[in-house]
């Protein structure tokens, strides 16, 4: 891959470059990791996030190789993030200005922290309703080798949200089992934790000034997209590197509690991730991304086509008549939910084997999907 021997010397374009505000650490103090010679510096965006703010600084504190410093980026907050975070023992920087929501924010903190570090030092960007395991950071850094661009987490929901917070939790069971199939390699860096070296990042800075990726200005994240962790994540993959998430980079996350939360999130992330590739075109990277937005969208009709049969055979002769075709169709569906959700446990197995409450969930999610799709072709309004 191409490396500018001044790619260090390129930084984050913001209001302001006072790096007086995020002092970086000695080298090689009590509790880092074990490389003394490396910093690795945990950085979490924060918006009016009070309430579960200590948690995530909690599981920080508590790795094994825990971070040498912990900053969170309090951004536009109206309660006591910063207040929190500061007895939680995390350093506060608090946003100037800013418009650009986490993407902003942390281009903000980077634009001071990425000329003080050593290539070798690493950055850890995670959400503030992430909660990691003890061996996340300790696992992360040996993967964090030449060639990985990032090493991102293996991601479970959280208990609340009743019935649609279940049916997260079964989701995100099926995300962890897929990547542990296919031995760590992801399509997306979440943005729930993932660790960074600070070269890498200097890098993206690097190739968006040269025009090499796509982005508006100098910085780390394009502030220009709903979804700043898929475009980071293809930004890596178009300089080359490679991105994984280990089996021991395990941590919980919150779920929507709502049907109409979790429905602007999901339109958020597929509109956000058409967009992405639209900006990206057609490259050797994208190939596959188009060819599963293709896959997604076949089976939008699919689905489409099987329930107007269903519908067509109800008006026509008073009664559901399923084809053999379809009816095949449906044991497949069955079959897939209920072994790939083995983690959850004999109730959730069951549960998973109902036709109705699985294929009701995914036709939300294509539905949501389709939406997106018609949303980005026509260009409408885009919210957050």
């Amino acid at each position: 891959m191409s490396r500018p021997s001044d790619v260090e010397e390129v930084s984050v374009k913001t209001q302001s470059r006072d790096t007086s505000r995020l002092p970086i650490p000695e080298r090689g103090g009590a509790g880092g990791p074990a490389n003394e010679h490396a910093l690795v510096i945990a950085l979490i965006p924060a918006h009016n996030e009070e309430k579960q703010i200590a948690d995530a600084i909690r599981s920080l504190h508590e790795q094994e190789a825990p971070p040498n410093m912990i900053v969170v980026c309090a951004d536009n907050c109206t309660d006591g993030t910063a207040r929190v975070a500061e007895a939680a023992g995390a350093s506060v920087f608090v946003t100037v200005g800013n418009e650009h929501k986490k993407a902003g924010a942390l281009n903000q903190a980077l634009d001071r922290l990425l000329p003080a570090l050593r290539d070798e030092d690493s950055i850890l960007v995670m959400d503030a309703d992430s909660i990691l395991v003890s061996t996340f950071l300790s696992e992360a850094q040996k993967h964090l080798r030449d060639g990985v661009g990032g090493v991102g987490g293996v991601f479970t929901g959280r208990s609340g949200g009743g019935f649609v917070g279940m049916l997260q939790r079964n989701e995100y069971a099926r995300y962890a089992r897929d990547v542990a199939r296919l031995k760590g390699k992801v399509l997306v860096l979440t943005g729930t934790a993932t660790l960074f070296s600070a070269q890498t990042l200097r890098h993206v800075v690097w190739a968006r000034a040269e025009g090499v990726l796509p982005g508006r200005f100098p910085q780390v994240y394009d502030t220009n997209v709903l979804t700043e962790d898929n475009e980071l994540t293809l930004a890596l993959l178009h300089l080359g590197y490679k991105v994984v998430s280990p089996r021991g980079c395990r941590l919980t996350t919150e779920v929507m509690e709502s049907w109409r939360d979790l429905y602007r999130q999901r339109l958020r992330w597929k509109r956000g991730a058409l967009e992405n590739l639209r900006d990206y075109g057609l490259t050797r990277v994208t190939a596959r991304y188009w060819g599963r937005q293709i896959l997604t969208l076949s089976g939008i009709v699919v689905t489409l086509a099987y329930l107007l049969s269903l519908t067509w055979s109800l008006a026509v002769d008073g009664a559901v008549h399923i084809h053999p075709i379809w009816l095949a169709v449906t044991c497949v569906f069955v079959a897939e939910r209920f072994m790939t959700v083995r983690a959850r446990g004999p109730l959730q197995m069951a549960i998973a084997a109902t036709v109705v409450v699985e294929m009701s969930f995914d036709i939300f999610l294509q539905g949501v999907h389709a939406k997106a799709i018609w949303d980005a072709l026509m260009r409408n309004e885009r919210k957050w």
